[in-house]
């Protein structure tokens, strides 16, 4: 579960950064739900997974959890959340 959400984190990332482009700025409508289901998949990990062998997990909530936040400001700054 770790290895997954670690490259769920970094497709979310990605797609953040995309979404910084002037006029598509609409794709964090469809990246914040995308992370979101990265940071459970990571939460779950970390539930199921001894605690040496986290680091993985904890990397993948950590960019799914960025990549939220900076969206949602993102979506926040440019009017698309009201």
């Amino acid at each position: 579960m770790g290895i997954i959400s670690l490259i769920w984190g970094i497709f979310a990332l990605l797609w953040m950064l995309l979404a910084f482009i002037p006029l598509l700025g609409w794709g964090n409508w469809f990246m914040i739900p995308f992370a979101t289901v990265g940071a459970i998949i990571a939460a779950i990990g970390l539930a199921m997974t001894s605690p040496e062998k986290r680091g993985r997990a904890k990397a993948g909530l950590i960019l799914n959890l960025v990549a939220i936040a900076v969206g949602a400001f993102r979506l926040v700054l440019g009017g698309g959340l009201v």
